[in-house]
Order: structure tokens, then sequence, then C-alpha cells
């Protein structure tokens, strides 16, 4: 069943990308490729809040069929297979229709199985690449690679996958000096590589409920959003792909918007502030986001955390890992719901902490919502946080002390509605 989804996947891809083509031809853009195992969505919004004006940009679509959909303009409304057979017949006229009048075109990329970066990087062949990170996201997909012996690990059979960006790159390559592995495919690439490194770029990091600030190679940023450190690789790419562009850089980011899901604030019920961080997760930007919560100066902190999906073979390590994270945090109270969290993440944190008091461990949504509406006593400061099939931001909603903010949450498509439905929120 795996392999026939694998070869639909690409099938499809391949189809699309050939209509695709014919529109790339014709608009023939300056590609900008936004790439890497998180923080892609970030670094674009900041991109789009300096040359949204000058650029076309994929909000919406980074695989191997999101992107020829959004060149060509085809968008799904629903997951419904009975979609397919009309944006087959519309993708040939698509392709011959205007072109995009934006000059730039800034495509974010994924890699979530081996040969999706190879292929986008072969189609869009992009003048700039802009590589922010590098971890397990997806590693279920890579396990056969490692079991084959082409590679030792899922990280290296990952970067690999990543690596055909630098490969395609024409003009300039700016990646995150600090990754060993971005360090490994650097050789792939002919086009100039930009290092940002946090000994050379980073000076100064802090933050608040009211925001968050940066000196980045001796410039100050101030942001009314809540960002974690790493964010300032993101912030040193943006004025690095400007400066190159010969772009106007507004340092106050003025124009800068948040999609749903980043670290977002709100008011709760009993007086409570609600750390909205359930857009997505891996290890990575869960200790990222444990790492800036950490910073925050409130009384008593909360987190409720569940499993990073699509792990694969490691699953359990990558769940123990976040035991080890969350052992060196001061926190008040640590809920965890999910199987994977439950089962490895859980009695790691017991044997490490010596305490189970403040680590609660529940079975499911429903009763994990109960026992939040029944625990919370007021003032806490609450983060959640999970992959997107774990819809915690189910757990938001009913907290909210304003409804209104119920549509500023992630996920207010029917198909996720439904989904959340199911799971009892």
């Amino acid at each position: 069943m795996d392999l026939f989804k694998q070869y639909f996947y690409f099938f499809a891809a391949w189809y699309f990308r050939f209509w695709a083509q014919f529109m790339l031809n014709s608009w023939n853009p300056r590609v900008i490729v936004i790439t890497g195992s998180s923080g892609k969505t970030t670094l674009m919004h900041l991109l789009d809040s300096q040359i949204g004006a000058f650029a076309k940009f994929s909000h919406h679509a980074n695989s191997a069929i999101g992107v020829p959909f959004d060149i060509l303009g085809l968008y799904r409304e629903s997951l419904s297979i009975t979609e397919w057979p009309g944006l087959i017949l519309r993708a040939p006229f698509k392709a011959f229709s205007q072109a995009p009048s934006e000059k730039f075109y800034v495509v974010e990329c994924d890699c979530d199985r081996p040969n999706e970066g190879k292929f986008l990087a072969q189609f869009l062949r992009p003048e700039v690449t802009l590589w922010v990170s590098l971890s397990r996201t997806h590693s279920v997909n890579f396990d056969k690679l490692v079991q084959k012996n082409k590679f030792q690990k899922a990280e290296d059979a990952i970067a690999h996958e990543f690596g055909y960006f630098l490969e395609y790159t024409k003009n300039r390559s700016i990646i995150n000096g600090d990754s060993p592995y971005m360090q490994n495919q650097k050789s792939r690439t002919r086009s100039e590589i930009i290092e940002i490194t946090q000994s050379q770029f980073l000076q100064e990091y802090s933050l608040t409920l009211n925001g968050t600030h940066f000196v980045i190679n001796g410039q100050y940023y101030d942001f009314p959003q809540l960002h974690p450190q790493e964010v300032f690789y993101s912030i040193a790419m943006t004025r690095e792909l400007t400066e190159h562009l010969g772009l106007p850089f507004d340092q106050d980011f003025s124009e800068l918007q948040m999609p749903p899901g980043r670290s977002s604030l709100f008011k709760g019920i009993k007086n409570t502030i609600l750390v909205d961080s359930t857009y997505n997760a891996n290890l990575i930007s869960m200790k990222a986001i444990l790492d800036m919560f950490e910073r925050i100066n409130a009384r008593d902190k909360w987190v409720v955390l569940g499993d990073m999906r699509e792990l694969g073979k490691e699953d359990q390590e990558e769940h123990q890992r976040l035991a080890q994270i969350l052992s060196t945090k001061n926190l008040q109270k640590i809920i965890l719901m999910g199987s994977s969290i439950n089962k490895y993440t859980y009695p790691e944190l017991v044997k490490l902490l010596n305490n189970d008091q403040k680590i609660v461990k529940l079975d499911d949504h429903k009763q994990t919502l109960q026992y939040l509406k029944d625990n919370i006593q007021g003032q806490e400061t609450i983060l959640f946080k999970a992959s997107q099939s774990q819809v915690f931001e189910g757990f938001i909603e009913p907290l909210l002390e304003n409804s209104e903010d119920i549509k500023k949450l992630p996920r207010r498509e029917i198909y996720w509605i439904n989904y959340r439905s199911k799971k009892g929120l």
C-alpha cells in the first residue's frame, strides 16, 4: 500500500509539474527557495513583510504536488478524492493562462519523502536557496534508506535530500552554518555560500510576554510577537537576501504578520495566558519553544505536550530526548497526552526528575480537556505544542476568555473541524 501511495504521489506530481513547467517558462521569475525541517513558514513571513510587493509567495504549498499547483493556480477545496478529475482536467488550461506579474517567486519546499527534494530542485532551479534547519522530520520515510546502508543515520538521508536544493542553486546558498549536516552538503553546490552562525551573528536575545528583542550583527530588532532564539537565523537570512536582491530592508519588520499556531498569545479563563504553538512539532522545534517558554517571567508555568509524529524507528529516541529537555526546565505542571509521549517520554521523565507529582499522563483528548478545566486555578501561563495531527488547538478553544479569538487558531477548515469533533473536542 505504501509503495502504491508513493508511486501515485510522484505520478501525480510529474503530471502537474509537466503543465506547470509551461507556466514557469512563460513567467520566468527569479526563484528563491526556502527549505528546512522547521522554521520555513516563519522565514517566509519575514520575507513577505520585506519584499511582498515584488514577489509571489507559495504560502499554502510546499510539496512536489503543491508547488506545481501553486504555479498553475490550482487549489484543493477539500481532501476528497473526488476533486482530482477536475484538477487533472484544468491543469492544461491553467498552463497557458496569464502568467503572474511578480518578478520573484518565493517558494517553500519540503522533503517529506525520498526524491522530493530532487524533484523540486530540478524543477525550480533556484537563483537563491535559504536552508534554515535540519532535524528528524518525517524520518519514517527515510528509514528504508538507512536499512539498505545507503546512509548511516536518518539525519544523513534527510540532509542529502535537502542537499539537492544546494546542488541546483545557481547563484547563492544561505545556510544555517551551525548545522554539521548542512556542512556535509556544501560540496554539492557551485553557488556562493553564506553561513549564518550564532557566534558571528547573534549578540543579544531576550523576551517578555510583550515581545522579543534581538541584536544581530549590531542591529536591533524588536517584535511584538514571541519568537524562539533560533529565529535569528531567519532574520539574518532575510537581510542577506534583500541585500543580494538590491531591495530595501525594513529593520522594524512593520508589515510582519505571523500565521496561527506560532506562539500566539491569548487571554484564557481565570486570568490565564495561553501560548498557542500547536502548528506542528519535531524535536528541534519542541526544544526551541521550551527554551523560549523558560525565559518568560511567569509565576505558574504549565506545558501541555503531545506526540511528534512520523518519526519511524527514531520515535522512541526522540521522545526520550524530549524527556531530557523537559527535565531541565522550571515548570510547575507537565501534561502529556499521546501514545508515544506517554510510552517513552513519561517514564523517562519520571526517572529523570525522581518526582511524578508535577507530571500528568492522560489518555485522550476528552480526558485532557476535562483535566484542564478541573485543575486550572487561575493566573497560569500554559504552553500547548504537538504535531498538527494531534489538533491541540482544540484544547485552547474552550479555554479562551474571548470566543472571537477562535478564528485566530490554526486549522479552521471543515476537515479539521470534523476531525476535532471525532476526538471529542
